[in-house]
This record gives C-alpha cells, sequence and structure tokens, in this order.
C-alpha cells in the first residue's frame, strides 16, 4: 500500500466517522466540533487529489468562519434543546419519506452514472506550471468578475440584515453615544463640591 492510499484512507475513515458523529452526539458543541473534525479530513482530501486552493477554502471559510460561528451562537445562546425536541415524533414520517425520496434519487444517480467514451482519467484545465489556485484566480478575476462581485455584494446585504433582525434594544442598558461623549465639557463631567473640614460628604 502506498503512502497516498494510506492517508486516503486515513482521511476518509475519519471524515465518515466524525460525520456520523455530529448528527449523533447529544450536545451540540461537541456536534459542532466534529463538524470541524470532518472539514479538516475533507481538506485533507482534496490535498491528495491536488485540488490545494478548494482545501484552503474548505479550512479558511467553514472551520475559520462558519463552524466557529455554529460553535459561539450554540454557546452563547441558551437554546432549550429539550424543549425543542418534544415534538419531535410528529415530524419523523416526513423526515423519514424525504429521506427515502433522497435514498432514491442517490441510487438513481449512482446507478445510471458512467464514464464519457475516451474519457480514462482527469483531464488537466491549466498548464503544470501553473497551480490550480493560480487557475481560478485568473479565471474569477477576469472571465466571472461580474458575478464574483455580486455574489459578494449579496452576502454582504445578508450579513447586514441578519444584524438589523436579531439586534435587540433592552431598556434597563446604557449604550454609547459618539454625539454626547463628544459635546461633554467639564461642567457635564464633573462637580466640584466644597466641603467642610471634619464634616465629610
Amino acid at each position: 500500500m502506498s503512502l497516498a492510499a494510506l492517508f486516503f484512507y486515513l482521511f476518509a475513515g475519519v471524515a465518515v466517522a466524525s460525520a456520523f458523529m455530529v448528527i449523533a452526539s447529544r450536545n451540540p458543541v461537541h456536534s459542532v466540533l466534529f463538524l470541524i473534525l470532518t472539514f479538516v479530513n475533507a481538506a485533507g482530501l482534496f490535498i491528495l487529489i491536488g485540488a490545494e486552493y478548494l482545501a484552503m477554502l474548505l479550512v479558511v471559510v467553514y472551520v475559520g468562519a462558519v463552524a466557529v460561528l455554529f460553535l459561539f451562537v450554540v454557546m452563547m445562546l441558551d437554546v432549550d434543546f429539550v424543549e425543542l425536541r418534544q415534538g419531535f415524533l410528529q415530524y419523523m414520517p416526513v423526515g423519514v419519506l424525504i429521506g427515502l425520496v433522497f435514498l432514491a434519487e442517490l441510487v438513481l444517480v449512482f446507478g445510471s452514472w458512467t464514464f464519457g467514451q475516451g474519457v480514462t482519467g482527469a483531464v488537466a484545465a491549466a498548464p503544470s506550471d501553473v497551480t490550480n489556485a493560480v487557475q481560478i484566480g485568473r479565471v474569477l478575476y477576469t472571465d466571472y468578475v461580474y458575478f464574483f462581485q455580486a455574489a459578494a455584494m449579496i452576502l454582504l446585504v445578508a450579513m447586514i440584515g441578519a444584524i438589523v433582525l436579531t439586534l435587540r434594544h433592552k431598556p434597563n442598558v446604557k449604550r454609547q453615544s459618539i454625539p454626547v461623549q463628544n459635546a461633554r465639557t467639564k461642567k457635564m463631567a464633573m462637580d466640584v463640591v466644597k466641603v467642610p473640614s471634619g464634616k465629610g460628604l
């Protein structure tokens, strides 16, 4: 067995096991940690096939942002998971039906999938002296630069909308007001009180 095959079985086995633990763990924090482990092992699989850009993207975007955000949301929000699981059984028939439909679709896809005529392996889309990260960057920022910028704007608007929708102003919490702070004078900031000797305040 070659070293590449050994690492493939290692990464694939850990990825499948951690993906199963994501849905099997009762603690949501443990589920998110197993999700991060799944992403890291999937990045290792991408590196083995030479797609280092996808591996870097998976680690930076999903592990560094999405999974950590999920972890912070789960840890910071006081969610009563016992209450959420109370209506689980009434939705189980619908969930089983949807799962069977997805399983049937996967069986149909994999059952009818074949190699094209004359296709014996991967076809290189770029010269051998150019890495796929450089090639993807050239394609994104030349041919698809407007679509790339439009996707960035949509994500920005979605992020601003999520912040606005989840922002709650509590009445008893003091908030910072920049104009009021800039308009403060010495008279507003402190009071000079003459205290008689020996009497105190």
